[in-house]
């Protein structure tokens, strides 16, 4: 059975991406906070899904997450989670770098002490770019952050680089710019973002999910819960 394990599942990007490995026949463990009910509202429509689960823990606490990730035995996790306000990041640099780089770390030692094996995503940020030295930026522009957002994500990525060099793991990046969808954060990270932003849509799913997983139709729209997983 395949197994999806998801930090940040609350927020806007983990719910779209529980909905589509859920149509895909994914079943799908998301990690929450016990004080972070309240922002369970864009995956409450997920929790009737019997391949659905919310296990509570926090990316900070390492002997927890190996834990989690040995009782679940994932063949996929998917690192969301982070303080992704970027204003905020500067009222709260520590806890931004606990989060947003520590918290990778965390996560990737956990896998590498229960399963290397396990297939690691990481969500990356042109967030690492910040003062840009050439537009379009490519995978080889020069990372030069401008707030402790930006230097904690890059930490993230380059860490996620070196796990995968280091210790052979599959271990990769999605160098993700501004979105937008229905399940925004805030309201106030909608109004504030000072650059273009692009609308989530249906996409194809990631093709490493399984070494003879076929993605579906571009343009086709799978279901949001699933008959059952396997």
């Amino acid at each position: 059975m395949r197994r999806a394990f998801i930090t940040g599942v609350s927020g806007q990007d983990g719910s779209y991406l529980s909905e589509l490995l859920l149509g895909e026949g994914v079943e799908v463990y998301g990690l929450v906070r016990r004080k972070a009910d309240s922002t369970n509202w864009r995956i409450r429509h997920l929790l009737a899904d019997g391949c659905f689960h919310l296990v509570h823990g926090d990316i900070l606490d390492p002997p927890a997450l190996v834990k989690l990730l040995g009782d679940i035995r994932p063949q996929f996790v998917f690192n969301l989670a982070a303080q992704s306000f970027v204003p905020f990041s500067w009222e709260a640099p520590v806890a931004t770098a606990q989060v947003t780089a520590c918290g990778v770390l965390n996560v990737l030692e956990a896998i590498r002490l229960v399963d290397p094996g396990m297939r690691f995503y990481q969500a990356s940020s042109s967030e690492i770019f910040g003062a840009v030295r050439e537009s379009p930026q490519t995978e080889n522009t020069p990372p030069h952050p401008r707030s402790p957002y930006g230097v904690s994500k890059t930490f993230g990525h380059w860490i996620t680089v070196n796990y995968r060099e280091s210790h052979g793991m599959f271990a990769c990046s999605g160098m993700l710019f501004n979105h937008e969808s229905e399940r925004p954060a805030s309201i106030s990270c909608r109004a504030r973002s000072p650059t273009p932003q692009r609308r989530l849509g249906r996409a194809s799913a990631p093709r490493w999910l399984s070494a003879t997983w076929t993605p579906p139709v571009t343009g086709a729209t799978p279901p949001t819960t699933s008959a059952r997983c396997g």
